[in-house]
């Protein structure tokens, strides 16, 4: 999909076709284990800084040392630090998203989880999870583990910023059903059991987590990480920063 939206974007590469010259959009379709179906233009991986976010601009004011930007897709927070100057290295668990990146100029990448990769030796000071991708903690199951490999792979003084999104100010039914269906079952309301799907191509399901801030510092208590500070500037979006505990 991430090589499919830089074919369009650049020209580099074939380009899905719409029966014809014309190309297709490249949407990634995302599936609820409720059924709920939404589809988003996968552009936006590729997006330069003139079109981020505000959250993301003060996310990368934030960091400082080397970086480990998890869930690195097609590079656009890892190239935009690596011309700054700063050492960051970019971690995905697509090999296609990997390629993207190295052909757009990211130069150190790693393949593989966060698991795996604190197994090896390689230590950072700033972890980056934007995109959202404090969803990657999952739920109160996983979110322990998760941390603990961060701290593993951390120097003294490290701090995690990641973006989240508070699930909880929608009124719509098809959203508040689910929240209560998800306490039911023991979990967090925001816990999204998900599938992605693009053309023929679709993962395997899949916890990604959407939370409070409330449930986040949850999460945290018990680690090795403290949450330090949260900017909701940019309400239900929010920057947590987590730091390593002394």
């Amino acid at each position: 999909m991430i090589r499919d939206a830089y074919a369009v974007a650049t020209g580099i590469g074939p380009r899905p076709l719409a029966g014809g010259r014309l190309p297709r959009p490249v949407i990634e379709i995302i599936e609820r284990d409720d059924g709920l179906v939404n589809g988003a233009p996968a552009g936006h991986y590729l997006d330069p800084p003139e079109h981020w976010q505000p959250h993301d601009h003060r996310a990368v004011a934030r960091v400082h040392g080397a970086v480990l930007d998890i869930g690195v897709g097609a590079g656009r927070i890892a190239l935009h630090l690596q011309e700054q100057g700063v050492p960051v290295t970019g971690l995905d668990v697509s090999a296609g998203a990997l390629r993207v990146s190295r052909h757009r100029g990211v130069r150190d990448l790693v393949y593989g989880t966060v698991d795996e990769h604190a197994a090896g030796d390689r230590r950072y000071d700033t972890f980056l999870l934007l995109g959202n991708n404090l969803g990657l903690l999952e739920g109160r199951e996983r979110a322990p583990a998760f941390l603990a490999a961060l701290a593993a792979l951390a120097r003294p003084g490290a701090q995690v910023i990641a973006h989240g999104t508070d699930p909880y100010g929608t009124t719509d039914p098809v959203h508040t059903g689910y929240h209560e269906r998800n306490r039911r079952r023991g979990r967090l309301g925001g816990q999204l059991r998900l599938r992605l799907r693009y053309r023929l191509l679709g993962t395997e399901w899949f916890d990604y987590l959407v939370c409070s801030v409330d449930e986040l510092a949850e999460l945290v208590q018990g680690t090795p990480w403290r949450l330090a500070d949260v900017d909701e500037h940019d309400r239900p979006y929010y920057l947590a920063t987590l730091t390593l505990r002394r």
